[in-house]
């Protein structure tokens, strides 16, 4: 069986991130991106990582990065600016659970809104964003320079209140029900 676990990134680990970043986003950030990110206290990098269980005997082997979701906090506002999972492991609810731990971070930080640009394409991803509340506020034109696509752009209101806290915790029994055929260890409820 294979376990899950997320933890904030650190800078020993952005030779992984940069890898992961390359297949889920062509390379969107930088080294230096990423480790600015890492020592900004506004900014919070969650990584998923997946790792196999081995018995007593056996040597684990090192935890696999599938998973990269970051968020800033400007203001009251918490930013999403990334959210990837590994091209092996999508359409699975991952996707869930890292948004899931990106919005609870947001309102451990009091945060009353929630942001986030997406390609006007990638209907899967609008589709998940959805699922939690956000709503299309508009359109940014050529918003991604490498390719000249659009982004929608989401909000989400009323981080703060308790209807909204209900509704995560909702969907974090949703996510560990998905996912407890699959992996044997999850997350620990929040």
């Amino acid at each position: 069986m294979k376990s899950l676990t997320i933890s904030s990134a650190i800078a020993e680990q952005v030779e992984q991130i940069l890898a992961l970043d390359q297949l889920c986003f062509g390379g969107i950030w930088s080294k230096d991106g990423y480790l600015r990110e890492i020592d900004s206290p506004n900014a919070s990098l969650h990584l998923l990582w997946l790792r196999d269980e081995m018995t007593k005997e056996e040597k684990s082997p090192a935890p696999k990065l599938i998973g990269v979701g970051c968020m800033w906090s400007i203001v009251d506002e918490a930013h999403i600016t990334l959210l990837g999972i590994h091209p092996q492991y999508q359409r699975q609810g991952l996707g869930m659970l890292m948004l899931n731990s990106l919005l609870q971070e947001a309102k451990k930080r009091k945060l009353h809104h929630a942001t986030l640009e997406v390609k006007t394409s990638n209907i899967k991803a609008i589709q998940l964003y959805e699922k939690f509340g956000f709503q299309v506020a508009g359109t940014r034109k050529n918003y991604y320079p490498k390719t000249g696509d659009d982004a929608a752009i989401l909000w989400l209101n009323r981080l703060d209140q308790t209807d909204f806290q209900l509704k995560l915790d909702d969907y974090w029994q949703q996510i560990s029900d998905r996912l407890k055929n699959r992996y044997s260890i999850l997350l620990p409820k929040r």
